[in-house]
């Protein structure tokens, strides 16, 4: 489907300076909210514990936030999860109560009105283990960037290949620090939103160069700067099907598919804005900035047997 005319063609370009302008703020934006106010981090990092109880009736949230607060239950996250009568009470770890009590004590206080509550599930995850998710999912991320790299200096080029791992950093900088900013809970489902949004970007920036890489074999006049903003605006429909489809999608478990899926969903349309720019506006600019011209795409001459052998 071409939802926009065939001969569109828009100076992408010619913004490019503000374009960098913008990213570096937002980059610099973030990261300094990172280090000076963190993250959010949700219990999957910090540890604590997470109790599923259900009521005969639909539950009253704001009583059962009174109900921790008589036993000095503090940072309590209370939702419902999947229905009005399932309750899931998420707790940084007590001081004043023991980790292996905390969940009778919770359902003590539940019952204390003589309301019928059953524990469903109940869990736990230390600090130590919270510790080792933080470093593993870095380190994740990290791999994924690398192998990233090599995989498209392999199928490119390595000015192609930089600019595509400087649009996928930028990515991950930005998401963060809107996490950062918001204080939204980062779980382990956001860090999977992350890792997905490296495969989105990834794949819109793919396209994008695969159509630099034709047209630079393709088109014989014009300048570097020309044939990229050409390519870019081949591939606008493309792009533009592509993230309001995913956009759809990702609204509707945004506002329906309920509590739990909330942050994660909320990461991936954020992350779809961000994807969509930085392979417009990072990754083919920054591969124009380090050079990129027809004769590094143009395959080796494979020189003929004999061929030195030939007199004129």
């Amino acid at each position: 489907m071409q939802i926009l005319n065939k001969d569109t063609n828009i100076d992408f370009l010619k913004l490019r300076k503000f374009a960098m302008a913008l990213s570096l703020l937002l980059i610099i934006g973030s990261i300094t909210s990172f280090f000076t106010k963190g993250l959010n981090y949700g219990l999957d990092f910090t540890g604590g514990t997470l109790i599923e109880v259900g009521y005969e009736q639909d539950a009253d949230i704001p009583k059962i936030h009174e109900q921790l607060d008589g036993i000095q239950i503090k940072g309590a996250v209370v939702q419902n999860f999947g229905s009005a009568k399932v309750v899931q009470i998420r707790m940084p770890q007590q001081d004043h109560i023991e980790n292996a009590k905390v969940g009778d004590e919770v359902l003590q206080a539940l019952r204390a009105d003589g309301a019928e509550v059953t524990k469903r599930d109940q869990s736990f995850v230390g600090p130590v283990i919270g510790e080792e998710l933080k470093e593993k999912g870095g380190l994740a991320m990290l791999v994924a960037l690398i192998c990233i790299m090599i995989y498209v200096a392999l199928r490119f080029e390595w000015k192609f290949s930089v600019g595509s791992v400087v649009a996928l950093a930028h990515d991950v900088i930005i998401i963060v620090g809107f996490f950062s900013v918001t204080a939204v809970e980062f779980d382990l489902t956001v860090l999977a939103a992350l890792l997905a949004i490296i495969g989105y970007s990834l794949n819109d920036t793919i396209v994008v160069f695969d159509r630099i890489r034709e047209n630079f074999l393709r088109i014989r006049k014009g300048t570097s700067d020309d044939i990229v903003n050409t390519s870019l605006n081949q591939t606008l429909s493309r792009t533009l099907m592509t993230s309001i489809t995913t956009l759809l999608v990702l609204l509707a478990l945004f506002f329906y598919g309920g509590q739990t899926i909330h942050s994660f969903a909320e990461a991936l349309i954020v992350g779809v804005f961000i994807g969509t720019y930085s392979s417009i506006y990072v990754a083919s600019p920054v591969a124009l900035l380090l050079g990129v011209k027809k004769e590094d795409l143009m395959p080796p001459e494979i020189e003929k047997e004999g061929e030195e052998f030939d007199t004129p």
